[in-house]
This record gives structure tokens, C-alpha cells and sequence, in this order.
């Protein structure tokens, strides 16, 4: 059986998923795959690109993920991220916020599957890396199966190597972002059907997936699985993701020996002029249960911010974690 190279992503999140994040996540797992953070059209052709799009060949395999409407900016940007190296081209039509909404994209192309079809349609002539979709189930007062098949269809028409549908409406009037990503209530079901009617079409779903024992039970159903969160607040559970999903050892043994791992890289950053909170904040939840998971985020938190901070910080964090365990240990 092929294992779809979608079986298991991180989501792309705002000002979460930055480069430094994608680094620490695949210290953890060789085989989901990373998504930027969203990069606007106008950002790209008239930006510091190579800020907005520079990454670490260890990310690989990675997708950026673009913000856009037009499709002759869509397939240029989408040309230059390719040249970039990038695996995959992902565009978003699923994102709530007041930027896109002024801007015409994210969730508001759930309104308008034809122009999706054009801007994939663009992209897919102009690079030979695989072009993605990521929507909603639709937006406002739009009937779900209505607004989902309709997208859905004029992809599949244009060529979209696969979707990823975020199992909720997002409400453009009356709700935040923040809020769009807890209160529409999640339709599993509907994005299973989905699946089925467009049984060819590599399909993820996201939305909600807590933790692996959920992705297991989603992947009877879907090709793939996007956890969002859950991998971002609890990166330590991305150490199972390649045993449990893919047959295969993770990169670390365990969130010790991927600190030491990721050490190297903070080093190399802060040579380079990187503040080290840029770095660990990404770190905070790696021990996330286990003994001495407080003063770990404690002092990265407290002490990683300020002027000249360096790997010292990370160790003492660590020796904590160590301590606590050793003296958890002990009392057992």
C-alpha cells in the first residue's frame, strides 16, 4: 500500500510555524510534513523575499503556503517557490482573518470556486511541484455541502494534486479568528463523504485532532491528517509520528536528545545575529506531562529574552527537566 505523503502535517499557522518552528519539528519527525506560515502574493513579488522564504534544507519536506487571488501573481509567486526548493505549493482558502477579508482571499474564496480553478489551473502550468488546496467547509450562511462539493469539484477540474479541509465553517461576520477556530462546530462526517465521492483525489482533514489515537481514527476515512495546535503546544507528541503512523524510528529517542539536536541550529542562528526567544518559544511545550515541565518553560520564558541570551539558557532549562525526573524517579 502507498502511504500518502500527506498522512501526517503540522498546519500552517501565523506567526507560529516561522522557520525556526519547521526546524524543531523535524528534529522530532523525519516524515510529517511542514507548512509556512501564510506568505501573501503582494509580500513576495514586492518584499524581502529571501526573509519571507528562505529555509534549512532539514526542513524538507515542506510547503509553502501562499495568500493570494490573482492568478498571475499566484503563479509567479508560485514559480519562485519552487525555485526555491519548496515540495509543494499550498493555497489558502480557508484563513478568516480581516487581512485577507480586505484582501479578497482565504475563506472568501470559498465564494468563488471558478476563480480557485483559474489560480490552481495558473500555478499548476508554471511549476512541476505539487499544488494543494486548503479550505473551508464554507463561510457564513453557505450550506456546507453546497459550498464544499462546488470547491472541491472546480479543483479536482483544474488539476489540484490534493485537498485539506478544516472541518468547519469560518464565519466572516461576527466572529475572530481566534474564535473561527473553536466555535463552528467541526463536521467530520461531511469531509469523510467528501472523500468518498472524490475517492481519487488525495484528501487531509484538519480541524480539532488532538492528539494520534485521533489522526489513527481519521486516517479509516482520509488519506491524510493536518494537526494544527496540538503538534504546536505539544511538539513533544510529533516524537511518535513516525513509529506509530509511518513504521519507522523517530529522529530522537526522546525530547532530551532532541534538544541536543536542536542546540546546533540555535548556535548557528545566533552567530547570525537570531535572538534566542525567537528560537525556544517554540520550545515551550516540548515536556509538555513529564516531570519538571514547569520550570523548563519557566526559565525559557523568563530568561531567554533578554539581550544576549545564548545556548547556556537552553542547557539550565534542560538540567531541570533532568533533575525533576531524576528526583521523580527517586521517589517512585
Amino acid at each position: 500500500m502507498t502511504v500518502s505523503p500527506h498522512r501526517f502535517s503540522v498546519a500552517p499557522m501565523m506567526d507560529w510555524t516561522d522557520r525556526h518552528c519547521r526546524v524543531l519539528h523535524r528534529t522530532l519527525s523525519r516524515r510529517a510534513r511542514l507548512y509556512t506560515e501564510m506568505v501573501t502574493t503582494g509580500a513576495i513579488i514586492f518584499g524581502p523575499r529571501e526573509r519571507l522564504l528562505g529555509f534549512s534544507d532539514a526542513e524538507h519536506p515542506v510547503a509553502l503556503q501562499l495568500g493570494g487571488s490573482e492568478p498571475k501573481a499566484l503563479a509567479e509567486c508560485a514559480r519562485i517557490g519552487a525555485d526555491y526548493g519548496y515540495d509543494e505549493i499550498n493555497l489558502n482558502c480557508g484563513c478568516p482573518s480581516d487581512r485577507v477579508q480586505n484582501g479578497a482571499f482565504g475563506a472568501c474564496l470559498m465564494r468563488e470556486p471558478a476563480l480557485v480553478a483559474e489560480c490552481v489551473a495558473a500555478m499548476k502550468a508554471v511549476v512541476s511541484v505539487p499544488v494543494t488546496v486548503k479550505c473551508r467547509i464554507g463561510v457564513d450562511d453557505q450550506e456546507p455541502r453546497d459550498a464544499l462539493w462546488a470547491m472541491a469539484r472546480a479543483c479536482v477540474d483544474a488539476g489540484v494534486d490534493a485537498l485539506i479541509v478544516h472541518a468547519r465553517k469560518a464565519w466572516l461576520k461576527g466572529l475572530s479568528p481566534r474564535e473561527n477556530r473553536d466555535i463552528p462546530p467541526l463536521d467530520y462526517p461531511l469531509v469523510h463523504a467528501l472523500k468518498s465521492e472524490f475517492a481519487g483525489t488525495p484528501m487531509s482533514i484538519n480541524g480539532g485532532i488532538g492528539d494520534l489515537a485521533a489522526v489513527s481514527a481519521q486516517l479509516e476515512h482520509m488519506d491524510g491528517v493536518m494537526v494544527g495546535r496540538a503538534a504546536y503546544h505539544n511538539p513533544g507528541m510529533l516524537l511518535d509520528v513516525d513509529p506509530a503512523l509511518f513504521g519507522e524510528p523517530a529522529p530522537a529517542a526522546d525530547q532530551f536528545e532532541a534538544v541536543e539536536t536542536y542546540e546546533a541550529y540555535v548556535a548557528a542562528r545566533l552567530a547570525e545575529g537570531v535572538r534566542l526567544a525567537d528560537m525556544t518559544r517554540h520550545m515551550l511545550g516540548l515536556f509538555t506531562g513529564m516531570p519538571g515541565a514547569r520550570l523548563w518553560r519557566r526559565h525559557l520564558a523568563m530568561e531567554a529574552v533578554k539581550r544576549g541570551a545564548g545556548v547556556e539558557v537552553l542547557r539550565e532549562a534542560l538540567a531541570h527537566v533532568k533533575r525533576s525526573r531524576h528526583a521523580d524517579g527517586e521517589a517512585a
